[in-house]
């Protein structure tokens, strides 16, 4: 009897000290700033830009009257903030293409993008979206959430 406690607490305190906490867990995800790669497109021209997504005001430098932004590897809908020129500030609508999942900001009117600022992490598609300890680790950048992993908007198999 005494043989098999000292076995089982020696092997459970072994397991505990293994096993990550939640507090390493979520440093670690603090410590890495995701980038988010946007594609502003207007009329026939476009251009792409790098954004960190730590909070930092990235400018453009760019003049073109965007209509479609396109980001497929962050979710920048709700984790981005756009600055626009001119008078007024156009309305953005979320998109995402059935036929091929990719995911779109759409502005309307058309207007200048004069700087973007991104904070926030998302978890990319196929990621965990919840922990082995069944704890939720983020949003999905580009899908959603099934069965504890990002799934893209469409299966696979279904672009045309």
């Amino acid at each position: 009897m005494r043989f098999t406690l000292l076995t089982t607490l020696s092997l459970l305190s072994a397991l505990v000290a293994a096993h990550p906490t939640a507090e390493s867990s979520l440093q670690k995800r603090e410590d890495q700033v995701q980038t988010a790669t946007l594609v502003f497109h207007g009329a026939p021209v476009e251009y792409t830009l790098q954004v960190p997504a730590d909070g930092s005001v990235v400018e453009t430098n760019n003049d073109i009257n965007v209509n479609i932004i396109d980001a497929n590897d962050y979710h920048a809908f709700t984790n981005c903030q756009f600055t626009f020129g001119g008078p007024q500030q156009p309305t953005l609508v979320q998109s995402i293409d059935n036929k091929t999942g990719k995911q779109s900001i759409i502005v309307g009117p058309p207007a200048p993008v004069v700087s973007v600022s991104c904070q926030g992490m998302c978890v990319p598609v196929y990621g965990m979206c919840y922990g082995f300890d069944n704890q939720w680790i983020g949003p999905c950048c580009n899908g959603f959430c099934a069965a504890t992993r990002c799934r893209p908007w469409i299966a696979p198999g279904n672009v045309n």
